[in-house]
């Protein structure tokens, strides 16, 4: 998210909000710092933190991210807590996009409506309309099984983890965790069969696997780019920029003993 935000230089001043846990305590955090690397003509006008799934109106969240001047929300949450975010922002009439990691499922896309067209950013590892004949093939063939718009939850990460499982499976010859484990470090994933997004690997040092990501921006379905909307929305997502898996791979420090 923060490499899009690099590009986009019509934002001088961003905004912060997270849900008050580890993960919304980690992005704000996260995102400062990175920001200060990358954009540090960017301006952080706001960062806050707020009770997780006990807000109900967060329109005076709104009028703070409004008086602000920021152009862009950065913010970690999902849910209600999202939802209800992105659309008290529109209320009290602030043009601003956000930067999120849950604005894509779960309900959101419908819940946020029309405010969130060209407004809402997700980043994820695949999105129903990244495009190329496996991924259509992949999403047609999920919605096929699964016809009615709220089963529509597919991510690729899904397909991924289960498909890794049994590879290491396959070559342990065994299910036993630790033969398991042991074949893992190392092993590919050749995910063109699912959207084109390959090169996924089990890095060595920390099991943590690394794969290409998206960043995507809300729209209305049918429009360039948007073949499939999401949940029966009405709206989809389209790429905005892909990064391969070294591209975003972070430095870990991570000393997994290994029992042989």
């Amino acid at each position: 998210l923060t490499e899009v935000l690099r590009g986009d230089a019509a934002v001088k001043k961003l905004y912060l909000i997270g849900q008050d846990y580890s993960f919304g305590q980690h992005v704000n955090r996260q995102a400062r710092a990175m920001l200060v690397a990358k954009r540090p003509d960017i301006q952080i006008v706001g960062d806050e933190l707020h009770p997780l799934g006990r807000i109900k109106d967060f329109l005076p969240y709104a009028a703070k991210i409004q008086a602000s001047g920021a152009q862009a929300v950065l913010t970690g949450n999902w849910g209600n807590d999202l939802t209800l975010l992105v659309k008290a922002v529109r209320e009290v009439g602030a043009a601003v996009r956000f930067y999120t990691f849950y604005g894509n499922a779960l309900g959101a896309p419908a819940a946020i409506g029309e405010a969130g067209v060209g407004a809402v950013l997700a980043v994820a590892e695949w999105h129903p309309n990244v495009g190329g004949a496996a991924s259509d093939a992949f999403y047609t063939a999920f919605r096929l099984r699964f016809p009615d718009p709220r089963d529509d939850y597919v991510h690729v990460r899904m397909q991924v983890m289960v498909e890794m499982l049994a590879a290491a499976i396959e070559r342990a010859g065994s299910a036993e965790p630790s033969a398991v484990a042991r074949t893992l470090p190392g092993l590919v994933f050749d995910a063109r069969t699912l959207g084109g997004l390959h090169g996924g690997v089990m890095r060595a040092g920390d099991h943590q696997f690394q794969q290409p990501l998206v960043v995507s921006v809300m729209d209305r379905a049918g429009a360039p780019g948007v073949r499939h909307d999401v949940e029966g929305s009405g709206f989809g997502f389209r790429t905005v920029r892909r990064f391969e898996a070294g591209e975003v791979e972070m430095a870990h420090s991570c000393k997994m003993p290994r029992i042989d």
